[in-house]
């Protein structure tokens, strides 16, 4: 089952995050992470919505705890600002 990790959070200029976000790629590319999608809203563009997809929920979910743990939580996240929302994604049947 492939799974999508969703994460929504505020930054301060979007240069500053994306350079931090590409040095990343290759953690990214370990994980598991088979595509990725950034998008900011159109009605507030210091909000950053990410999709990051995986094969697996499993994946996702020790993904983002890496996330959680060793990017977010050191307070050294360039550009990013306030809480990090995160979600486990998959798809509906049915």
């Amino acid at each position: 089952m492939t799974a999508t990790l969703h994460i929504e959070h505020e930054i301060t200029d979007y240069p500053t995050w994306k350079a931090a976000f590409d040095r990343f790629s290759e953690h990214r590319k370990r994980a598991g992470v088979t595509s990725h999608r950034i998008r900011l809203r159109e009605d507030d563009p210091r909000q950053i919505v990410i999709d990051l997809d995986f094969d697996s929920t499993a994946h996702a979910r020790a993904f983002s705890r890496f996330l959680h743990d060793s990017v977010w939580g050191t307070g050294d996240s360039p550009a990013l600002v306030g809480t990090v929302t995160t979600r486990i994604l998959v798809e509906a049947t049915g």
